[in-house]
């Protein structure tokens, strides 16, 4: 997930002469097949997401006559403005790039074309090529595929492989060794530059990244049967918030403040990142970007100093039934690894591209031609190795035993192959989580949830007044909107039929 920006600017013309090099024999729409045709693409600021879009519509103008436009708005008004222009019938856009956990929103109201066709007549988009997950739950709805992945995001630990392995510290399986190695190394000179670091930065940030991060902690006490039984609701769209389980995620939440920088409630995601880099953490969660980050000479101080594991997890879990943390064993937790509960959060969950079902025929073969250009793995596998594109791993191609794209990075293969494995433990996990995507999903999580957490950390609420609060607006949410809707949207985000 690539909200803030990059200092990665300096491999722009390198990467336009690679990608460009490599791109022409991935897919090459026939000459002139789009002679007059417009498509206008609508993604945010970037350069994340937007570079490598603008990057191959010049491509894609020169292969098909095709004109792509692109418009870009900041990260915080993208949703609203892609959801106005359709809701109202302008219809802009043909072409829009969305957050996973928007597209409820634009394909429960038929503004996303079903794509199933398209992609069943199109070797060359590679479908089997993308991990099951991305694949079969994030670019779906209700069955059909309304997305074109560009991106795969999903948060995961990062270590210090230099410090914890001089004092043989394995890296955290559960919360509580999370915390213990952060008490270890917090006030310690981490970088060599005499001042003393943290054990744990994590980014907190009201109105920024820090509901999705915690949300990671939160699956891993509530998800225990599988993806398709998901984290945020029970039966009857019960919030499952006002619980031990939210309250041992909270507990984690702002203990691990105590090991962090000061006033980390006010850490934002950029802060947070350069922290890391820096070398002034032991360990930090956040998504992919970290890891290849943390290669960049220009500014990182721990290159070949980083390692990644999936999220880690609790040995206790929710029992639904009386909203108690239960020990795991084999009918609770039946994907636990050692006793251990792991739940790997698709926090955000990646960028697809979305084509807008009011466009005519030959525009929307256009619009989803373009997504598929820009998707296709061998432009895509090369895009992933660099943190000005934004786009994280989401193809198995991406995963393979050959880490030439990666070293040509500039990973080392060791570093690459912590980085890789740790995805590819995550996404192989049959307990991954999904990230909300129901009607409104930023009004339950970015906002309300948002808004409890940080009163909690600032101590305006206790933890009970925080969760109760957080419970009432969702219930409040859920019935303004209508709950069997919700609760078919929730079913369809899962991959659920009921």
């Amino acid at each position: 997930m690539a909200i803030g920006r990059r200092r990665w600017l300096g491999v722009l013309p390198a990467l336009a002469l690679v990608v460009g090099a490599t791109g022409v024999a991935a897919q090459s729409p026939s000459t002139g097949e789009y002679d007059g045709v417009t498509v206008n693409v609508v993604t945010f600021s970037g350069p994340p997401i937007a570079e490598p879009l603008e990057r191959y519509a010049v491509e894609f103008e020169a292969a098909t006559g095709a004109t792509i436009n692109i418009t870009k708005y900041p990260f915080s008004d993208l949703y609203s403005k892609a959801l106005a222009d359709v809701a109202t019938g302008t219809n802009s856009f043909q072409l829009m790039t969305l957050a996973a956990p928007w597209v409820a929103d634009f394909a429960s109201a038929g503004y996303a074309a079903d794509l199933t066709d398209k992609i069943a007549n199109d070797p060359e988009i590679a479908w089997d090529d993308i991990m099951p997950f991305f694949r079969d739950i994030v670019a779906q709805y209700a069955g059909k595929v309304v997305g074109v992945p560009i991106d795969g995001d999903f948060t995961m630990t990062y270590y210090r492989t230099d410090i914890l392995g001089a004092d043989g510290v394995a890296p955290p399986k559960t919360w509580d060794e999370y915390l213990q190695i952060a008490e270890k190394y917090d006030g310690k000179d981490l970088n060599g530059d005499g001042v003393p670091d943290y054990g744990s930065c994590i980014s907190k940030a009201r109105s920024g990244v820090g509901t999705w991060l915690f949300n990671g902690v939160l699956s891993s006490f509530v998800q225990t049967m599988g993806t398709g039984q998901g984290t945020f609701f029970g039966d009857d769209m019960t919030p499952l918030i006002n619980n031990e389980a939210m309250g041992a995620a909270l507990d984690f939440w702002k203990t691990s403040m105590e090991f962090g920088p000061p006033d980390e409630n006010n850490l934002d995601q950029q802060g947070g990142r350069d922290m890391f880099t820096s070398g002034r953490c032991a360990l930090a969660i956040d998504w992919g970007d970290t890891g290849v980050l943390a290669i960049d000479p220009a500014t990182s101080k721990v290159i070949d100093k980083v390692g990644a594991v999936q999220m880690p997890g609790s040995t206790n879990v929710l029992d639904r039934a009386t909203g108690k943390l239960v020990p795991c064993d084999a009918t609770i937790c039946p994907n636990a690894i050692d006793g251990v509960n792991h739940a790997p959060f698709a926090a955000f969950g990646g960028w697809s591209a979305v084509v807008n079902a009011a466009a005519d025929e030959k525009t929307q073969a256009a619009a989803y031609d373009f997504a598929a250009y820009v998707s296709n793995p061998t432009r895509s596998n090369i895009d992933v190795t660099h943190g000005v594109t934004g786009m994280n791993p989401y193809r198995l191609s991406q995963f393979g035993d050959n880490m030439a794209n990666w070293v040509a990075a500039g990973f080392s293969e060791a570093a690459a192959s912590s980085y890789l494995g740790a995805m590819k433990d995550s996404l192989d996990n049959p307990n991954m989580a999904v990230d909300l995507r129901i009607l409104q999903s930023n009004n339950y999580t970015n906002v309300a949830e948002d808004q409890a957490i940080s009163q909690f950390l600032a101590g305006e609420l206790t933890k009970e007044e925080a969760m109760q609060q957080l419970f009432d607006k969702w219930q409040e949410l859920t019935d303004s909107i209508g709950r069997e809707v919700q609760a078919a949207a929730y079913a369809a985000s899962l991959g659920v039929q009921r």
